[in-house]
C-alpha cells in the first residue's frame, strides 16, 4: 500500500442537477456490471434509470422526479468503476454539489446505498411537487462583480441559491423574478436559464424539508468514513445524524459551494475527480482553484486519466 505524505488529498466531488444530458449514461452501460447496478438502484427510485440515462429526451430528464435520482446513481456506478477499495483507505475529501451532497454521503458511509436511493427519490418527489405549486425557476449569473450581482438578484426579488465561486452565482425565484434579472443584469455579466424545474434551496421547497424530516426516523445513518463537507459552511461534518440533518436543511437553503472550494484548498487538495455526470465542478475548480489538477469522469473512457491522476500525486508523495 502506498504511503501518503500529510496533508496529501484528493477531493472527489459530485454533480448536482442541471448537470445531466440526454444518453450521458449510454457508455457506462459497456460496462459489464452497470447494468445490473443500475437495475438495482432502479427499483429503489421507483424509475428506469437505464432508459433516462440513454434513451430519454432533454425535457424529460429535466423533470425534478426524474433528475435527481439519475444523478445520484450515475455517480454511484462512475465510484463504483474507478474504486475497486474502501475509500476510507485513500487520502480523499468528498463534497456533493446540491442533490450531489447526497452521491457524496453514500461514498462516504453516511447512508447505504439503499438509503441515498430512497432518501433521492422522496426528496426528488417532494421537490417537484413543492415547485408545482408556483411556476419557478433557476439562472446563473456567470461574471460580473460578486457585490453587484448579488444586488441585482435582490432587487429582482430572487434568491441566490447556489454561491458556486469562480464567477458563478444562481439565482433561483419566480419566472417573472428571473425575467426581471435577465432585463437589468449586473455590469459584466450574463444570465443563462438553467435546465432544472424549480426554485430549489429557496423557501419554495419548505414542503419538501417536511417530508424528508418524516423519512429521516427510518434512516441509521453512520459517522462519514472520509472528510466530508456540507453545502451549508463548507465545513467538515463529523456525525452521521448532523449529515442528514444538513442534507435535510440544505433543500430550502442556499448552496455555498464557494466556501467548498475554500476548505478544499486550505486542506491542500491537489487534484479533484468530478463524477459523473461530470463537468460544472471541475470547471469551476479549474477557476476556483488555480493549479489543482481536475478530471472529469463524463464515460468510462475518463477513468483511466482519473486513475492516472492518483497514480501521478501517488508518486509525488
Amino acid at each position: 500500500m502506498a504511503i501518503w505524505k500529510a496533508g496529501y488529498v484528493l477531493a472527489i466531488v459530485c454533480p448536482g442537477q442541471g448537470s445531466q444530458t440526454p444518453g450521458f449514461l449510454a457508455p457506462w452501460l459497456e460496462l459489464p456490471s452497470v447494468e445490473g447496478h443500475l437495475a438495482a438502484l432502479s427499483e429503489i427510485a421507483g424509475i428506469d434509470l437505464k432508459a433516462h440515462g440513454t434513451t430519454s429526451d432533454e425535457e424529460t430528464i429535466k423533470d425534478t422526479a426524474v433528475a435527481q435520482p439519475l444523478i445520484v446513481a450515475a455517480g454511484l456506478v462512475a465510484a463504483k468503476s474507478l474504486f475497486d477499495v474502501e475509500l476510507s483507505t485513500l487520502p480523499v475529501v468528498l463534497a456533493g454539489h446540491s442533490v450531489g451532497e447526497i452521491t457524496a454521503s453514500a461514498l462516504a458511509g453516511v447512508l447505504s446505498e439503499a438509503e441515498a436511493m430512497t432518501f433521492v427519490r422522496e426528496r426528488a418527489n417532494s421537490m417537484a411537487a413543492a415547485a408545482a405549486v408556483t411556476p419557478t425557476g433557476m439562472s446563473a449569473v456567470v461574471g460580473g462583480d460578486p457585490t453587484e450581482v448579488l444586488a441585482a438578484i435582490e432587487a429582482a426579488g430572487a434568491t441566490p441559491a447556489n454561491v458556486n465561486g469562480a464567477g458563478q452565482t444562481v439565482a433561483a425565484g419566480t419566472f417573472e423574478q428571473l425575467k426581471a434579472l435577465a432585463e437589468n443584469p449586473p455590469a459584466k455579466a450574463r444570465v443563462i436559464p438553467l435546465k432544472v424545474a424549480g426554485a430549489f434551496h429557496t423557501s419554495h421547497m419548505a414542503p419538501a424539508v417536511s417530508a424528508l424530516e418524516a423519512l429521516q426516523p427510518s434512516l441509521k445513518p453512520q459517522n462519514p468514513a472520509v472528510p466530508l463537507l456540507s453545502n451549508f459552511d463548507g465545513k467538515e461534518v463529523t456525525a452521521g445524524t448532523a449529515a442528514v440533518e444538513s442534507l435535510i436543511a440544505q433543500v430550502s437553503r442556499p448552496v455555498r459551494w464557494d466556501l467548498c472550494m475554500e476548505t478544499l484548498v486550505q486542506r491542500g487538495v491537489t487534484g479533484v475527480v468530478e463524477l459523473a455526470p461530470a463537468g460544472t465542478l471541475a470547471g469551476l475548480a479549474k477557476r476556483g482553484m488555480p493549479g489543482v489538477k481536475t478530471v472529469a469522469v463524463k464515460t468510462p473512457d475518463d477513468l483511466s486519466a482519473a486513475l492516472a491522476l492518483f497514480a501521478e500525486l501517488e508518486g509525488q508523495a
